[in-house]
Order: C-alpha cells, then structure tokens, then sequence
C-alpha cells in the first residue's frame, strides 16, 4: 500500500456533503421555489385578488386556473398572497425559535452546572406543556393579529431546538482543540464563538428546518381555529375560509386543496432537507487520529 493509496483510502471515505443528496437538493428548491413566489407576490398578483371575478365556488377554467372561492375572487392569486403571509410567519417565528433555543442550549451546554440546571428546568417546564393548546390559549389572550402569531410560535417553539443544541454542546466542549484555546487563555465568548458554534452550526440549520415545517403547520392551524385575523390571507385562512364556508359540501374542492397542498409540500421539502442533513451527519467516518496512524504504519513499512 502506497502513501498515495493511502490518501486516496481517507479522500474515499470523506463525509458526504449535503449536495450530494438528491432529496436535499428537491427539498431545497421547493423551498426557494415558495421563498420566490411569497417576494414577487405583490408583482404576479393581480390588483383584484379580493374582488369577485365569477360565481361563487366557480370551477376552475382557462382564464382562473384553481378556480374561485366562496366570493368568488381568483384562488391562483388568494394562494398567492397566502404564500406571502405564511412564509412570513414561517420565517420569522422560525428565526425567533432558533436564536432562543440556539442560546439557551449552548449556555446550558458549555457552562454546565448551575446554569445547565437551571435553564434545563426552564425547558423542561415548556415541554411537558402541550404547545398547540397553549398556542390557542395565548392567542386567545392575546387577540388575532399576524404579528401575535409570529411571537407565540416563536416563544412557544424553542425547546427542542434547546435540547439538541445543549447535547452537541456537551460533547464539544470537552474536545481537545477547545481545552486547548481555554488554557491558551481564551475567553468564554471567544472560544463559544470561534470554536463551539463552527461544530454546531450544521446541527443548528438541520434543526432549524425543521422548526420552520411546524411554525408553517402552527400558522395554519391558529389560522383555521379562528385566532388570526379575519383581514389576513394565509393558506390557514384560506382552508379555514373553504371549511366555515361549506366547500366540501358544495363539491368545490379547488377552495381548500391548493393551500392545504401548498403546506403538505413545505412540510414535505423541510423534512427532506432535514433528513439528509442528518443522514451527512451521521456518516460513518474514520477519525483524524485513525488517519493519522494508518499513513504512520505505510510509511514504516517503506
């Protein structure tokens, strides 16, 4: 065996990258592909989204391709719109979730101890809480608006982001290169920064992927139990216009299948995504000391 065999052995056996998975790839454009639609709304959107344009319930034709709703305004153009403010709330309480999970969970992790109790109890605390009930209850409390919406998904939708974090975190602060940056006299934000967050980070978005799958399923189901506003069209609202309205009776399912659809498939691509950064994560590759021993015993042998 050469040094050249060697080497060509651990490049082989290197970690597959999230491109190489064709799902990620698909689950990725579906995502961009929703992103693109939910900017460019306001542009593609005719100007009379709201207004009647047929009968009620019309069927869908050459000129309103998913037909009309029970005003009978375009449903092409409603989804459209909807696409906008679901992305929104999806993106946002997604963000909000992550960086609040994200930080508790490294703080508990790295520091351990008293902090590590503490804000693992806090955690506990909200997840033996069934979280869609008390969405409904805070809502509620609240009042239906968009903006409340964003905020109590967020709030309500970090614990499991703070529990995987803090567990990543645990295993990686007692690997060698972050003693090392602690006895070179790093502080604790240097080596959290420099050090701890680059081993974490594809964890974070794998994570953070998934929290955007259920802020999107949340909306809709806030949405279709009456505690979003009425003004806002979202394919919650949408679904929950179709069903206060009758469309199943009335045979028009072009009211509810395209929204509904629209969510099975975000939910659909995020868990692709999800996955396949899991399945590069999980990857069973030889370690670096391996490595390291495999080119010593060639190079003996020479």
């Amino acid at each position: 065996m050469t040094p050249l065999t060697a080497i060509a052995t651990v490049e082989g056996n290197r970690r597959p990258r999230i491109r190489d998975h064709k799902a990620a790839t698909l689950g990725l454009l579906i995502i961009v592909g929703f992103g693109t639609l939910a900017v460019l709304a306001p542009v593609i959107t005719p100007s009379s989204v709201h207004q009647q344009a047929g009968p009620v319930f019309g069927p869908p034709s050459s000129s309103h391709p998913l037909g009309l709703d029970d005003s009978g305004a375009d449903m092409l153009g409603l989804v459209l719109v909807g696409t906008r403010i679901s992305m929104l709330v999806g993106l946002t309480s997604t963000a909000i979730a992550v960086l609040l999970g994200g930080a508790i969970g490294v703080l508990a992790g790295y520091f351990g101890g008293r902090v590590d109790s503490v804000l693992m109890r806090l955690t506990d605390v909200f997840l033996v809480v069934p979280i869609l009930p008390l969405m409904i209850v805070v809502a509620a409390l609240w009042g239906p608006s968009v903006g409340h919406a964003i905020l109590i998904i967020g709030l309500l939708s970090w614990t499991p982001t703070a529990r995987i974090m803090r567990s990543q975190v645990l295993a990686t602060r007692e690997r060698a290169f972050v003693r090392r940056a602690k006895a070179l006299g790093a502080g604790h934000a240097g080596v959290i920064w420099h050090h701890v967050l680059p081993r974490v980070r594809g964890l974070l978005v794998a994570n953070s992927v998934i929290v955007l799958a259920s802020a999107i399923f949340f909306e809709a189901a806030l949405a279709f139990l009456g505690l979003e506003s009425v003004a806002t069209t979202s394919w919650g609202t949408l679904i929950a216009n179709a069903f206060n309205r009758a469309a199943s009776s009335a045979g028009a399912w072009w009211a509810f299948v395209p929204p509904g659809a629209c969510i099975a498939l975000m939910v659909l691509a995020c868990s692709l995504v999800a996955m396949s950064f899991e399945d590069a994560g999980n990857a069973r590759v030889p370690e670096s000391h391996i490595f390291a021993g495999r080119l010593e015993v060639v190079r003996d042998e020479q």
